[in-house]
């Protein structure tokens, strides 16, 4: 559960991948949910509808623009709300260049932490903001396809979108 007392707003968007949930408050999109993942998986107080949050419309266009192969890089404000580590791996995502993969022991390496592959493979399964910190970048070790709240099929998707 968010710890602040920030009202959340959400919208749904129609992509090639099915329904997704954004959810933003005030200032910054905090998540991006798809339709068929885990329920909690990402943790969030109770959320109003709000088809006209500025921050939403805004989601919403660059992720449509990524999704038509026009956008490698989202500029959005974030909140990401973890604790420290989980954040400091999210940030470390955000890192990775359109197009490549990064194994989890390489994340892991990034972040000084080498022996936290485990807990970089879990933070990187709570990562809020699906797409735009892009988890889906991340790949076992072999370079296999390993875990990931939309489906492995949607992020083998989403990887042959990117290249």
């Amino acid at each position: 559960m968010r710890s602040d007392a920030k009202s959340l707003f959400y919208t749904q968007m129609q992509t090639p991948f099915g329904q997704l949930k954004l959810i933003a408050h005030r200032d910054a999109l905090v998540a991006v949910l798809w339709e068929h993942e885990l329920e909690n998986r990402v943790k969030l107080a109770d959320v109003a509808r709000d088809n006209q949050h500025r921050i939403l419309i805004e989601t919403q266009r660059q992720l449509a623009e990524y999704f038509a192969g026009r956008r490698q890089q989202f500029n959005l404000s974030l909140d990401l709300f973890g604790t420290d580590f989980q954040r400091q791996v999210w940030q470390a995502l955000l890192t990775i260049p359109f197009g490549e993969t990064r194994s989890y022991k390489h994340i892991a390496e990034q972040i000084g932490n080498v022996k936290a592959v485990r807990a970089v493979g879990a933070a990187n399964g709570r990562n809020p903001v699906s797409i735009i910190v892009p988890c889906h970048r991340v790949v076992g070790a072999n370079g296999k396809l390993v875990g990931f709240a939309g489906g492995i099929q949607n992020k083998q998707i989403l990887l042959k979108l990117e290249k």
